[in-house]
């Protein structure tokens, strides 16, 4: 018998050792929400890597849970979905009776919760790649909790959470099907084609591309996707059209339809064009804007070296602070170090938590880098940039200085409700960040730096009219760093044709990695023809569009997201990290060659990090990156601001307004036990200068000042009703 003939007989095994009473034993430390949200970050990895799909994913099943958790609840929590009208479909819903106990109340969301994503997942799962694997994780699980899986009744009236479960599930799969997506044809795109013939990377050059500045399908003898699923078909651009998806919070004001090759998008929040390549001046080298882009992600290729001597402190109190970030190509040279690599990161002075510097970790520069690129690729086990937030979100909830108190502030929340509201104001932002940056790179259609620069490679030179490899399209020479072939040289040895040819000082690329295990490629000259990424071989680049970058919007938003939800900024007790173990950790080669941590004191350092280790990646350039950020910015506090006000609506502006949630119920009274005293003076200072809108921003101007200090003195000693 087959192991997944064997399922069935497992799943009766399974659930004859195991009763309701499993779902009690969760206790305080897990969620049931919880619990399926890894579920679905699991299925997530046994699927393609669409960062898209996957983005609606997480939401549609939030959704779920957060309406499941409000329809037991006698407060003012309002429903997102369940009665109402999301885009035109409305999803009836008369409500439930409510159990008179706790525990009851408990149990029955927990099994409507499971009900729910269970089904959702079979819809959305079953035919992944790995969907049997995924099919067996959520029917043991739900044997584990005790739950029959042969329960199909969506009567929730008469049978109970169960039901409920399932009518939820069965309307947000509805909803799904007529949301703009193309769920039923495989998300398909309907009208978008790509202009340039495909680049073959495993052969040199890029000599067929038509428009430079346009993106190219990725043909490869063998293509393997980030979650490692093989394929040997051309990926197509994973959606190009995803800007007619129903958005979460994004508004009416934030679009706009433009005509492109006689197909019409729908463009969110859209940020103007991209940078061109000016074919027609006659030396422009870097002047070049274009190709000064390009080439930097080419000079950051030499990086990947844990062998060339630079070391640099990667601790918050180095690498930390938010630097700001820029939307103009004119201010790129001020913001990206150009040959040194990094941003603007001034560092932390002190820990605020502990008082304390943070201990520098001094680390090659290579190492950091090329664990970057691999960390930030699509999270540490492949969930995609929307499920690693989510990753990142569930990892901080059980650090031991959160605190379940909304935007940090205000009574302590229990952990289920604020964990399927954390998750609805989390997936609102990742969906709308898919949702707008996707809409912006199937309308601008860009160019990725593999082709850019193999393009331009393809040309010759640019800056250097006299000789006879000059091309107004070619190649600025960078001395040290990209150079012409001369005699002597060499690549010329074996190779007597490449004199005259371009050639990059990079990282060598997979020719020269034959067991990633044990091997690593190294930096060195190579023709600049022949230029990789920072990338698996069987992968490249990703099979869509770059401008604009998704991690650079996922991550600010997420950070966004996270700020606005604890009250800080900073990871709990002041720093987040991630382990990297020596010759272990890296997948594309050997290494890294010294244990260290990847370390954030803000959620703002590891947006930033992201967002900048896709130039290491060799995946974007500087001009992907400003506007994917300004993007993420507006999207993830329009999200939390409509999150909030179906999770608050008592005190929440809620969707199209930035809502203050007074702490307690009652004005001064931060910690909520009745009364503004020196507690609650404790908690405003620890807010004081911080930039967001919050209980302690009484004068609202989204500043904690000296002004909102003389209005919370005005209130000390007062006793709440």
């Amino acid at each position: 018998m087959s192991p997944i003939k064997q399922i069935p007989l497992l799943i009766f095994l399974l659930s004859a050792w195991f009763s309701p009473s499993a779902v009690a034993q969760l206790g305080e430390d897990e969620t049931i929400a919880h619990l399926w949200n890894e579920e679905v970050l699991e299925g997530i990895r046994n699927d393609f890597a669409r960062p898209t799909v996957h983005a609606r994913n997480l939401l549609h099943t939030s959704v779920a849970m957060f309406d499941i958790w409000a329809a037991y609840d006698e407060g003012p929590t309002e429903n997102f979905f369940l009665g109402k009208t999301w885009a035109g479909f409305y999803c009836p819903f008369e409500g439930v009776d409510i159990p008179e106990t706790e525990e009851a109340v408990l149990a029955a969301r927990a099994e409507a919760i499971s009900y729910a994503v269970y089904r959702i997942m079979i819809q959305r799962f079953a035919d992944s790649p790995d969907g049997d694997i995924t099919m067996f994780n959520i029917n043991t699980q739900m044997a584990m909790l005790g739950y029959d899986i042969g329960v199909t009744s969506t009567d929730y009236q008469n049978d109970g959470p169960a039901a409920l479960g399932n009518y939820v599930a069965e309307q947000i799969i509805a909803f799904g099907l007529q949301d703009g997506s193309n769920e039923i044809n495989a998300y398909e795109a309907e009208c978008y084609s790509p202009v340039n013939p495909n680049i073959q990377p495993e052969m040199p050059g890029n000599p067929d591309v038509i428009d430079p500045n346009r993106w190219q399908p990725i043909e490869l003898t063998l293509f393997i996707d980030q979650s490692g699923n093989v394929s040997s078909e051309i990926p197509a651009f994973v959606g190009p059209e995803w800007g007619e998806v129903v958005p979460f919070a994004l508004d009416s004001a934030d679009l706009e339809v433009l005509d492109r090759d006689s197909c019409s998008f729908h463009v969110w929040k859209n940020p103007g064009a991209p940078v061109h390549l000016d074919s027609t001046t006659v030396a422009g080298g870097l002047d070049d804007s274009w190709k000064w882009n390009f080439a930097m992600v080419s000079v950051w290729s030499s990086h990947l070296d844990p062998t060339d001597g630079v070391m640099w402190d990667i601790s918050p109190g180095n690498m930390g602070s938010d630097g700001g970030f820029t939307t103009d190509p004119a201010e790129f040279p001020e913001f990206y170090d150009f040959f040194n690599g990094g941003g603007v990161h001034p560092g932390h002075d002190v820990n605020p938590f502990t008082g304390e510097p943070y201990e520098p970790q001094m680390v090659p520069r290579g190492d950091y880098a090329r664990c970057l690129a691999e960390f930030w690729a699509d999270g540490p086990d492949s969930e995609t940039p929307p499920g690693h937030w989510f990753t990142i979100l569930n990892e901080i909830m059980e650090y031991p200085e959160y605190v379940l108190r909304w935007r940090g502030q205000g009574p302590l929340i229990d952990k289920l409700e604020y964990t399927v509201k954390a998750y609805l104001a989390l997936a609102g932002a990742m969906h709308d960040s898919a949702v707008a940056t996707w809409s912006v790179k199937g309308y601008y259609d860009y160019t990725r730096p593999v082709s850019a620069i193999r393009y331009m490679a393809e040309m010759g030179q640019s800056s250097d009219t006299t000789l006879a490899n000059y091309h107004p399209s070619g190649l600025p020479i960078i001395p040290g760093y990209i150079e012409v072939v001369e005699e002597g040289d060499p690549l010329a040895t074996w190779n007597p044709e490449a004199v005259g040819e371009m050639k990059v000082y990079a990282w060598r690329g997979p020719d020269y990695v034959e067991v990633p295990f044990i091997d690593e490629a190294g930096v060195g000259w190579i023709l600049a023809k022949n230029w990789w990424p920072y990338q698996r071989p069987s992968f490249v680049t990703p099979p869509f569009a770059g401008y604009v970058s998704g991690h650079s919007t996922f991550s600010r938003a997420a950070a966004e997201v996270l700020t606005l939800l604890t009250g800080s900024e900073y990871f709990p007790g002041g720093l987040g990290s991630f382990p990297v173990t020596m010759n272990q950790f890296l997948v594309f080669e050997d290494g890294p060659s010294m244990n260290f941590e990847l370390q954030w004191a803000t959620y703002y350092d590891a947006a930033n990090e992201s967002a900048l280790s896709r130039m290491w990646g060799g995946i974007h350039p500087p001009m992907d990156d400003g506007r994917g950020r300004q993007i993420g910015v507006e999207v993830g506090i329009q999200a939390f601001h409509c999150a909030e006000g179906y999770a608050f609506p008592e005190w929440a502006a809620g969707c199209g307004g930035a809502g203050s949630i007074p702490g307690g119920y009652c004005p001064g009274d931060f910690n909520a036990d009745a009364v503004v005293n020196v507690g609650d003076f404790l908690m405003f200072l620890s807010a004081f200068s911080n930039d967001w809108a919050g209980a302690y921003d009484f004068d609202g101007n989204a500043t904690i000042g000296s002004a909102d200090l003389l209005v919370f003195l005005t209130l000390f000693g007062d006793i709440c009703p």
